[in-house]
């Protein structure tokens, strides 16, 4: 049999199981059958089509029955699933929402430079006096990341979990905010990017930018980009109110907003990562070859910056739409 014969013999069937797949039927009868159908068809594509991408679609549909029937092992598989396919797959999708955040926070971070460099008093009104004055102090001291810098492991630890909470905090209050139709989401990330901004340009005014940086972002890569992208999310949720496209608002609200929680969730290891190295990493800096320290955040920029703006173009490559496979078989032959 030709393949498209064989894709068109059988592709009411595999959407049938796509439907039940997707659903919450727990029914193990009916999980068992898809599973053996699902089988037999990779088996004889397998033999007959190996080569074809069809192999990657019924492999894809028969492991999530597997993992469907198979319980104890769902919790793991979803879990892993979360960051390795439905996250990437959201990003992509809705790309231009996270495009939108980013580009509108480099934005914030450029007013709060421009307005500092313009008024060098304006960090007072964004960073308060006293944390100005002390940072200021520190400058003249010689050690301008002092405030980075504990006397104890145990002050270490309790920084670092004290840190990690506050950005885990910031992060949802960046999402919640976008109930508001996405303005609350852009109210934060505006406050956040003009104080970034502002507290970079306090440390250039006073010539010591390059310590400052080779401090303060060994851990502000992480945090600095999971803060945008959670401000992202929260504009991905608000604006399904009022562009819900075919489906009802209410409908449009629940599945984005579902979509916008797993991208939160999914920014937690790396906030959590930021705050450890905020902990325990950034107070040396100053201490450490300026190679060691530009590597580090190379290394933790590229990690968050790949997995949300590259590999999801990588995960979407993968997806195998049987239309689309069809029409690719009927072009070749």
């Amino acid at each position: 049999m030709r393949e498209i014969a064989f894709i068109k013999q059988n592709k009411e069937k595999w959407i049938e199981i796509e439907g039940i797949l997707a659903s919450s039927n727990k029914n193990p009868e009916i999980l068992r059958n898809a599973f053996i159908k699902l089988n037999n068809d990779l088996s004889f594509v397998q033999t007959y089509y190996p080569k074809s991408n069809l192999n990657i679609y019924l492999n894809s549909l028969t492991s999530n029955a597997y993992h469907k029937i198979y319980s104890p092992r769902r919790d793991w598989i979803g879990i892993k699933n979360l960051w390795t396919k439905e996250v990437p797959l959201i990003m992509y999708k809705n790309r231009y929402y996270f495009y939108t955040a980013l580009i509108f926070f480099i934005l914030c971070v450029a007013l709060g430079t421009l307005s500092t460099l313009y008024d060098e008093n304006f960090s007072r009104s964004i960073l308060g006096d006293q944390y100005v004055d002390q940072t200021l102090e520190n400058i003249k001291n010689r050690n301008p990341t002092a405030v980075y810098q504990n006397k104890t492991l145990s002050e270490d630890t309790f920084s670092s979990i004290r840190i990690t909470l506050n950005n885990l905090w910031v992060g949802l209050q960046s999402f919640f905010y976008g109930l508001f139709l996405g303005i609350g989401s852009l109210y934060i990330m505006f406050i956040n990017g003009v104080m970034v901004g502002s507290f970079q340009t306090m440390f250039y005014n006073e010539n010591v930018l390059l310590k400052s940086i080779q401090a303060i972002w060994i851990h502000g890569s992480m945090e600095i980009f999971s803060a945008a992208i959670e401000g992202g999310a929260g504009l991905l949720m608000g604006t399904a109110i009022l562009f819900p496209g075919s489906i009802t608002r209410k409908q449009s609200f629940l599945i984005k907003g579902k979509e916008a929680l797993k991208v939160v969730i999914s920014t937690f290891p790396f906030t959590i990562s930021a705050g450890i190295l905020e902990g325990f990493v950034t107070q040396y800096a100053n201490d450490l070859p300026l190679f060691v320290c530009l590597l580090i955040i190379f290394i933790t920029l590229s990690i968050i910056v790949f997995y949300y703006l590259i590999y999801p173009f990588f995960v979407m490559k993968k997806q195998v739409n049987l239309d689309d496979l069809l029409a690719e078989i009927a072009l070749v032959k």
